[in-house]
């Protein structure tokens, strides 16, 4: 029987998350929930129109403010609070926390209030030490206990494309120190055009600007 998957935020993260496993596990995970505060004539849209990986290749379509892929109901919602989530009425083991928002273990565990199982957070932990376990797959998945660790940090997209290669340097030959530089794609965080930001290194026009930051992965 396929694992029930419920969907957290249904942004860049959150949308690939639902292709990938319709195009490629299909079954073995069974997508029944999303939740998301866009409206979901937009969400659709934006899931089957993708500027990066064109056009999904099934159906998607609104039903009764439902999502229909591949003729396969999701229920939408559009709820703040995580912990009214009808997670555990849907039978849903595994949440993918992938807003942003609830990235502290303990905000995290309102999915676990609602019913989920397990929480995968898409994004680093903070504080770090706030989940039971940041994985990356590849170089430490053999630490996941399922009988302790209920909510993992999945850590960042840089981490899981250092730290493998770091893995095999480091098993081989040992590492003393190491310097990383990532060109990291610009997300939505910045600004397509100059406009005030908290950071004013963000603040400068996206595609323009090769911006100095600090990634997570400095601290995974």
């Amino acid at each position: 029987m396929a694992t029930k998957i419920g969907i957290n935020g249904f942004g860049r993260i959150g949308r690939q998350v639902l292709k990938a496993m319709k195009e490629k596990y299909p079954d073995e995970f069974d997508v029944v929930a999303v939740n998301d505060l866009f409206p979901p004539e937009t969400n659709a849209h934006l899931f089957k129109y993708d500027s990066n990986f064109g056009i999904y290749p099934g159906t998607v379509e609104l039903v009764d403010g439902d999502l229909v892929v591949d003729g396969d109901r999701i229920r939408v919602f559009a709820e703040r609070d995580p912990a009214r989530l009808p997670w555990g009425e849907l039978g849903v083991e595994i949440v993918i926390e992938a807003t942003g928002v609830f990235r502290d273990g303990k905000k995290a565990a309102a999915h676990i209030q609602a019913g989920a199982k397990k929480v995968i957070i898409s994004a680093p932990a903070k504080p770090s030490d706030s989940v039971d376990l940041t994985v990356v797959l590849g170089v430490n998945d053999e630490r996941y206990d399922p009988e302790r660790h209920h909510i993992v940090s999945n850590a960042s997209c840089t981490t899981n494309c250092l730290a493998p290669a770091a893995k095999v340097i480091f098993d081989n030959f040992g590492i003393v120190k190491g310097l990383m530089t990532t060109i990291h794609s610009y997300t939505n965080d910045q600004r397509i055009l100059d406009l005030a930001h908290k950071d004013p290194r963000r603040a400068r026009a996206a595609a323009l600007n090769i911006i100095p930051t600090t990634p997570g992965a400095a601290k995974a």
